[in-house]
């Protein structure tokens, strides 16, 4: 069931933000040259997928986590696409290629060896990893490994519809809120 209200709600939000997403490309292309990012990420069953971004961040800032970058990395445009979440849009190509849901644990960085040892000891990665869920809407990121993994594990033991209605109507009310 969720497989199938990925699909639709991914197909229908590219509908309704072509136009913002062109535009959005049009702007990364113009404040850097190169709007899409393109990484390496851990997904379901560990496998390694291609994670697709808006580009925030100058070209050739290393790849690591979002917490341990240089704010002088970021570029204007990429702040803006940061605060209202907008870098995430092209994430729903990779939901609706199956490399991801709308809701699930985040999917981590192939050198955050920390977090999946976490994540493995509690079965994370036998869930699609997603755009949103618990973590995001209680503001948890990366920074603590152990904590995160637990709370991706409440998430994964409450999944269910109702949840994943919850969980993306709240991270639209709090980009809303911004």
């Amino acid at each position: 069931m969720i497989r199938i209200l990925d699909i639709l709600f991914s197909f229908l939000a590219l509908i309704i933000f072509f136009p913002l997403l062109m535009i959005l490309y049009l702007i990364g292309y113009l404040d850097t040259g190169s709007p899409l990012f393109i990484q390496k990420r851990v997904g379901l069953n560990q496998k390694e997928f291609k994670l697709f971004k808006f580009r925030t961040m100058k070209k050739g800032t290393l790849s690591t986590s979002t917490h341990l970058v240089n704010e002088s990395q970021i570029t204007a445009f990429g702040h803006f696409l940061r605060k209202y979440k907008l870098d995430e849009l092209p994430q729903l190509l990779n939901v609706v290629k199956g490399d991801m849901s709308l809701v699930g644990p985040r999917p981590c960085l192939c050198s955050q060896t920390r977090l999946i040892r976490e994540r493995k000891k509690r079965k994370i990665f036998k869930v699609r990893p997603g755009m949103t869920g618990l973590a995001q809407i209680k503001g948890i990121n990366m920074k603590n490994p152990l904590v995160l993994a637990k709370t991706d594990l409440t998430l994964v033991k409450q999944m269910n519809s109702y949840y994943y209605t919850y969980y993306i109507l709240m991270t639209l009310l709090l980009v809303l809120k911004k």
